[in-house]
């Protein structure tokens, strides 16, 4: 791997001038930026969540990417402060010069501070019709991770385990859905329809029920900390189109795991980054993303990078009060 750093080390982020001194005319290490929302972790203690050796890429659509020296940290997300208040709350890329041991007493913390060059590097050029266009880690990350890692790679696999990713239970999992993925494409292309799998869907078997016209919508008017159940496959499948959108927003089999499950709305999401453009989108009508509830890449080699899903109204039921706790989030 390209990192020595493990799941459970615990580092320390260094000062802001320490990091600034790594950063180029861009702000960025090795193609990456370090943003002005994280800031406010430099100095603190934190604990290796994720090994970031590799990722999806939700630009392009080339696949898996290799990431070079880097983590992702137990509890730093991107807040949007900087970018134009954007809710898609990513897992932040911390480059390993931009952390160290965590040795002797606890530090003292950084008061917050504002680095004119890391404000100046949010912003792209505007676009031709003055539209504001951002750039952050999610715009920047084909830039970052340049290398496409092919399915039959097995070093990657390898990684997953090494770095504490995941388990060999876990890696061996991945890599057998990812093989009967690749079967159901080429059999779609070169097999006769009665030799295809569950009609050729991918792992998870999610199929859009909505043939002609609008998908439909729901408003529940959901509001942060009130419980929900996600709904069942059957039920979500039937507000789906053929490309798996419900008005434009999609549903992956990833999402399709938590089905059934209760969670508790941790906001309403009106603003997002494209990362492709750099646009600031304004929802026409506001998602939810749910407490503990992250992609885990299982059906995706394990990306680690943990998007947090956006869940339509009419994917949800409120749960009364009296139903229970919460339950804990699936972990396969």
């Amino acid at each position: 791997m390209s990192t020595s750093l493990r799941v459970g080390d615990v580092v320390e982020v260094r000062s802001a001038d320490e990091i600034l001194a790594t950063l180029d005319e861009n702000g960025e290490l090795e193609n990456l930026p370090f943003m002005p929302e994280m800031l406010r972790f430099c100095g603190q203690r934190m604990t290796v969540h994720k090994v970031a050796h590799k990722l999806c890429d939700t630009i392009s659509r080339s696949g898996i990417r290799k990431m070079e020296r880097a983590v992702h940290l137990t509890g730093a997300r991107c807040d949007g402060a900087a970018h134009g208040g954007c809710q898609t709350a990513c897992s932040l890329y911390w480059k390993e010069a931009w952390l160290k041991p965590a040795s002797g007493p606890p530090p003292t913390e950084e008061p917050p501070r504002s680095l004119p060059l890391l404000t100046i590097r949010t912003r792209r050029e505007d676009g031709e019709d003055g539209e504001v266009r951002y750039r952050c880690q999610a715009t920047e990350l084909l830039r970052a991770a340049p290398t496409c890692l092919p399915f039959g790679s097995l070093g990657q696999y390898a990684d997953d385990v090494r770095s504490g990713n995941v388990g060999v239970a876990g890696s061996a999992r991945t890599f057998l859905v990812g093989l009967f993925n690749r079967f159901q494409d080429r059999a779609k292309r070169h097999l006769p329809r009665w030799l295809w799998i569950r009609g050729g869907l991918r792992w998870g078997f999610v199929k859009g029920g909505v043939t002609e016209g609008k998908t439909p919508t729901a408003t529940l008017g959901l509001q942060p900390g009130e419980v929900v159940r996600i709904k069942s496959k059957a039920e979500i499948m039937a507000t789906l189109n053929a490309d798996l959108l419900n008005r434009g927003m999609g549903f992956e089999e990833e999402m399709a795991r938590y089905c059934g499950q209760t969670a508790r709305v941790r906001a309403r999401v009106e603003r997002c980054i494209d990362e492709k453009t750099g646009r600031l989108l304004t929802m026409k009508n506001p998602c939810i993303i749910l407490d503990d509830i992250v992609c885990a890449g299982v059906y995706n080699a394990n990306c680690p990078r943990e998007f947090v899903p956006f869940w339509r109204e009419i994917w949800l039921e409120r749960v009364p009060a009296a139903v229970g706790p919460v339950k804990e989030p699936v972990s396969g």
